[in-house]
């Protein structure tokens, strides 16, 4: 496929950037590479507004028959990304290029899905969120975030991150290869980049800065983060609210 086919393929959500095979997800190197030739391909052009960007990747309309709920105010979706009906877009969020964004979610205002990320459905992603997009390394899988997650406000998730089925993330939570994940049900540290498990419900936390006297004496702390419980019918009553906003 050249990159013109991918796009169009990509929006019609026939195509994707990353795939589950299995328990695992896999980036789709050739996706990506269509991707990065548009880029290549692109010439600058001003658009409406003052804006100015590669002419071959503009951002999406829609239509009604789409049944996809963009609210005005400054949102953005850019051309190569899928989003299926149901989807609700608050201003101003911003969904970029081979990210693909499934039916029943909310992107709320501030909210950012970087390009390539995988949003399953029925996923909230709160106000301020912050999707990281993994283009390159070509071969990275990028952030996934499956099915029924609740990623609370001001939250960052980068690095080819997995939130799995139904997880919980609190408000600023911040989560990448390089910060820890303590699972204080199981007693055990997650390995770097290793999915949050399916309906953990995840805090921000902090750890001692142990390999270091001085900001051990000065009480200094690093940032983790923290599994604290796995999400029971309290915790999913406590999340009902959403279906009630929509």
């Amino acid at each position: 496929m050249n990159w013109q086919e991918t796009l169009d393929l990509l929006e019609k959500g026939i195509v994707r950037s990353a795939v589950k095979e299995g328990d695992k997800w896999v980036a789709q190197i050739q996706v990506k590479e269509a991707i990065l030739a548009a880029f290549k391909a692109g010439e600058l052009k001003e658009f409406a507004g003052g804006f100015v960007d590669k002419h071959n990747l503009p951002p999406r309309e829609f239509k009604v028959e789409e049944k996809i709920r963009m609210v005005p105010g400054g949102s953005s979706v850019r051309r190569g990304a899928y989003v299926a009906p149901g989807v609700i877009i608050m201003p101003p969020a911003y969904i970029n290029v081979g990210a693909y964004v499934d039916t029943g979610t909310m992107v709320d205002s501030h909210a950012l899905v970087g390009s390539c990320a995988q949003i399953g459905k029925n996923v909230h992603l709160s106000a301020g969120v912050q999707i990281g997009g993994v283009l390159e390394p070509i071969g990275q899988t990028p952030v996934v975030i499956e099915d029924d997650a609740f990623i609370g406000a001001g939250a960052v998730i980068v690095e080819g991150i997995q939130i799995s089925q139904g997880a919980v993330i609190a408000p600023g939570v911040k989560l990448s290869k390089g910060i820890p994940v303590y699972d204080c049900i199981h007693q055990r540290i997650l390995n770097p980049g290793e999915a949050i498990p399916a309906h953990a419900v995840v805090v921000p936390g902090t750890r001692p800065f142990s390999n270091n006297k001085w900001a051990q004496d000065m009480n200094l702390q690093l940032q983790c983060a923290l599994i604290i419980k796995y999400k029971d019918a309290k915790t999913s009553s406590a999340l009902a609210l959403e279906e009630c906003l929509r």
